[in-house]
């Protein structure tokens, strides 16, 4: 029979309690264990409950197979990561030393409740807006620990993640909004066309006319462009690992795309390609193995020198704040003020599911919500 017990921590008045589970072979007597941080007297005696009907089932984790969060996410990654491209494996790595360990690493797995569980999504959900994706590797780690009889039962299942208050405001549009508006594009353009160099010009009107990754972008070679049929083959992402850049094959397949050009992107690149190899135009497909963007080195621009190009010319001339994906963002905007549909817009940005374009539609700009209005109303007068 269990015992009950309250006690006090940092977080508030929390409940544990004691029961005995298998029989220790050295003395013959049942183990006494201890399991706590419950909310409530009555979530901890649902849960004894539950251990003691494993117990007399058979069903009970013993203590021979308790291992910490920490542990089995290690166990994991190494069956996992072989699956893994090398930026993803990064990526992998940061976000569980970052975000999930400092909450779960030492706890053992055995002891983890789903009212600690629901704590830890609701501290995250107050610093990051990327908690469902947090909330996805912390589950799969209870997962794989259920398969390897670790545990019995998921106590991430049923967490909810918290609506965060901004859901419920409407006045904050201007300030939130990463995007630009056709207006600020073209006085942006303005800016960089005069004071930045060809090449940092020509990479900002890439990104904005073509609505490619910072990554594909930059890892764009001229093999890629295709000045006959006016295309732009998105297939590769810049990736910096142990002190040198690589050029990865994209992650999805609806990443490795074509993309066509508009009569003005294609003839900047012309111009940019001639300029940069001083070659006619008649020999623009020598050296089609070259990057196209690069330092004067010939190597590979820093992956966070758009970021830093971005801000400064931003800061400098009291922009609009956006990022680079912003830009991005801004391409698909436009493409739907310009009447494109939904799968074009996915197609055209890569995006493998089309939840992301809708995410994106849900932010399109003042213009297109006026159109919007304007046709209901035009509609109405007939």
């Amino acid at each position: 029979m269990a015992s009950f017990q309250k006690y006090t921590t940092k977080d508030g008045v929390r409940w544990m309690y004691k029961y005995y589970s298998t029989i220790d072979p050295a003395t013959g007597k049942r183990k006494q264990s201890t399991k706590r941080g419950f909310k409530t007297k009555k979530e901890a005696q649902l849960d004894a409950s539950r251990t003691e009907q494993e117990i007399a089932d058979g069903t009970f984790i013993t203590e021979d197979k308790v291992t910490t969060f920490e542990q089995v996410y290690h166990q994991w990654y190494e069956t996992i990561s072989s699956t893994y491209k090398p930026s993803t494996k990064k990526a992998v790595i940061s976000k569980f030393k970052k975000r999930i360990l400092p909450h779960f690493g030492n706890l053992k797995m055995k002891d983890i409740t789903k009212s600690y569980c629901q704590e830890v999504i609701n501290k995250i959900a107050k610093e990051i807006k990327s908690v469902e994706n947090t909330k996805m590797y912390i589950n799969q780690i209870f997962e794989y620990a259920i398969k390897m009889d670790i545990i019995t039962s998921n106590p991430l299942k049923g967490v909810i993640i918290p609506k965060k208050n901004e859901a419920f405001v409407v006045d904050h549009y201007d300030e939130d909004r990463n995007y630009w508006e056709k207006s600020e594009i073209k006085k942006f353009l303005e800016i960089v066309k005069r004071e930045c160099s060809m090449r940092d010009y020509m990479m900002f009107h890439l990104l904005i006319y073509t609505g490619g990754r910072k990554g594909e972008v930059l890892a764009l070679r001229w093999k890629d462009i295709d000045f006959k049929t006016k295309t732009i083959h998105f297939h590769k992402t810049l990736f910096y690992e142990k002190g040198q850049y690589v050029s990865l094959t994209s992650k999805t397949a609806a990443s490795r795309r074509f993309i066509s050009l508009d009569d003005t992107t294609a003839g900047l690149l012309k111009k940019y390609r001639t300029g940069q190899s001083g070659a006619s135009v008649v020999h623009l497909h020598s050296k089609d193995n070259e990057m196209v963007f690069t330092r004067e080195d010939g190597s590979p621009l820093r992956l966070a020198y758009p970021n830093d190009k971005l801000d400064e010319i931003i800061e400098s001339h009291d922009l609009h704040p956006i990022t680079v994906h912003g830009l991005r963002h801004t391409h698909a905007s436009l493409l739907f003020e310009a009447g494109a549909s939904i799968k074009e817009v996915q197609e055209r940005l890569g995006h493998s599911d089309i939840k992301m374009t809708m995410n994106i539609y849900t932010h399109v700009t003042r213009t297109v919500k006026e159109q919007t209005a304007s046709r209901f109303e035009k509609f109405m007068e007939k």
